[in-house]
């Protein structure tokens, strides 16, 4: 066997590994646990890269772990999808964790190690061919994400983390019901041999695999921040710290995926798609909302957020392969974006004059209200270069317009265009006017109105992750051709499930 054959364990075990093994360091040891941190990151990025070809070939790369062959023992399926999944949350992680050297790392006990467990279950959660290990991998992605939430303590970051722990447990009570009632009915929990046992389930038991089916559908959607299930996502992540924050908003998209690949491999993309197109323009609208309504930035990036929740779930109900592909062109586009706004945030507030920022809580963990200095007294308004850097940064982070007219030209299509379609056209622009509006308006307030700021002290450390996200959506638009090409096969493969299946099962 080849070394090319183990890639698909690499990015669960190697981050499991460094965390492990940060675990029995000191906690004193900070730069070790830097270094460590730093490696693994690279070294998972490197796997990720070799991963994507393998991926876009026909039959994706199957790992079977212990040699048992599908659907006796657990298997990775490394399709084209979950390995572009894969390197975005390799990213992620390396711009949360280059940003947090400055200083977040030292806010509090075991971040690198709680950023590596939680980009194990990312990972596990996006290769996984199991079900019962899917729940098993959000689990850990969770448990990791709830020490990075309270992470620099703070009295509105623990309200916040107890309301996003106490849903999550919630939501995985309802995950393990679903996962049980659909065993139960199919005897299996592997997702290829459930796809061909779904449809010869006998008319008297098809109720409980509906029902388990309903179940992990509300387990999923709370955790991709549907509407009226979503209302603790803003506050969560206004709240988290900067990096933190960063990394969590991929952690949408892994309900968004889990979504995506059950509803099209087990069920066809037929049931549920009526809800999820409710459920989706219910978001963009509470979304939009949301953004219009934001004082704070923390709050105006976890609404668009939401926003782009809002945008992919309605944008998969069509059921069509163009659509699809142009959707996971838009999920990679916004979470680069996004992650970049929630870490240049608290950049931008360390320019506010004393008690501008109602996210108090960055402001008390860095000591700036000793750091205001009086602004000079000269005509005009001078723009400090970290300032115009930042502006600029600011500037980037606006929703990707070439990521939002590929979906838009996907909805309008060859076909005639239905009502709904029209209605989803219709909410995809108001909702992006709506965006561009709240992001206009915070821009003026903090980079143009205000004359009575400080100039903030930005670190290199800092502003490369920021550089390196903003760059990372600038090479998408660049090379949106190349990268559609791709995802249009992850799309048609999805929609046609059964290579995935044979991928699975016909392996020895």
């Amino acid at each position: 066997m080849s070394w090319s054959a183990h890639l698909p364990v690499v990015p669960i075990v190697l981050p499991l590994a460094a965390g492990a093994l940060m675990l029995l360091l000191d906690e004193r040891r900070e730069r070790l646990k830097a270094a460590i941190s730093l490696v693994a990151l690279a070294l998972l990025l490197a796997a990720a890269l070799a991963l994507l070809p393998l991926a876009d070939r026909p039959l994706a790369p199957v790992y079977a772990l212990g040699s048992w062959p599908a659907p006796f023992g657990i298997v990775l399926v490394a399709d084209r999808l979950a390995a572009a999944m894969v390197l975005l949350s390799g990213l992620l992680g390396l711009a949360a964790t280059v940003f947090s050297l400055a200083r977040w790392h030292r806010a509090g006990p075991r971040f690198h190690a709680l950023l590596q467990f939680l980009l194990m279950g990312l990972n596990g959660a996006f290769l996984t061919g199991d079900q019962f290990n899917l729940f098993v991998f959000f689990e850990l992605l969770l448990a990791a994400s709830y020490g990075l939430a309270l992470h620099g303590s703070g009295t509105a970051r623990v309200r916040s983390g107890m309301h996003y722990i106490v849903i999550n447990l919630a939501a995985s009570l309802l995950f393990l019901i679903g996962v049980s009632l659909i065993y139960g009915v199919t005897g299996t929990l592997n997702l290829a041999h459930l796809a061909q046992r779904i449809p010869l389930v006998a008319a008297e038991d098809r109720v409980l695999v509906e029902a388990g089916a309903a179940v992990l559908a509300i387990a999923f959607l709370v955790k991709s921040g549907m509407w009226p299930l979503g209302f603790w996502l803003p506050s969560t992540y206004a709240a988290a710290s900067a990096p933190a924050a960063a990394l969590f908003s991929i952690l949408t998209k892994v309900g968004f995926y889990a979504v995506l690949r059950l509803w099209l491999l087990l069920f066809g993309g037929g049931v549920g798609a009526e809800l999820l197109y409710l459920g989706g323009m219910a978001t963009l609208v509470f979304g939009a909302i949301g953004m219009l309504a934001s004082q704070e930035l923390g709050r105006l990036a976890g609404y668009s957020l939401l926003l782009s929740s809002g945008t992919l779930l309605a944008a998969i109900s069509r059921g069509d392969g163009a659509v699809t592909a142009a959707a996971l062109f838009y999920l990679v586009a916004s979470t680069l974006g996004i992650a970049a706004f929630f870490l240049l945030i608290e950049l931008v507030q360390r320019a506010r004059e004393p008690g501008a920022d109602v996210l108090a809580v960055t402001a008390e963990a860095f000591g700036l209200g000793d750091e205001d200095a009086e602004p000079e007294e000269r005509p005009g308004t001078v723009i400090p270069a970290a300032m115009a850097l930042l502006g600029l940064s600011f500037l980037c982070c606006a929703p990707s317009f070439v990521a939002k007219f590929t979906l838009l030209a996907a909805v309008l299509g060859p076909q005639p265009v239905s009502t709904p379609a029209w209605a989803l056209i219709a909410l995809l622009t108001l909702s992006g006017l709506a965006a561009v509006i709240a992001m206009g308006r915070a821009g003026v307030s903090i980079f143009w109105a205000s004359e009575e700021r400080s100039t903030p002290r930005v670190r290199v450390v800092e502003i490369v992750p920021v550089a390196g996200l903003l760059a990372l959506c600038f090479a998408l638009t660049l090379a949106a051709g190349p990268v559609m090409r791709y995802l249009q096969d992850a799309a048609l493969a999805l929609h046609a499930p059964q290579t995935y299946i044979d991928s699975v099962l016909s392996r020895p």
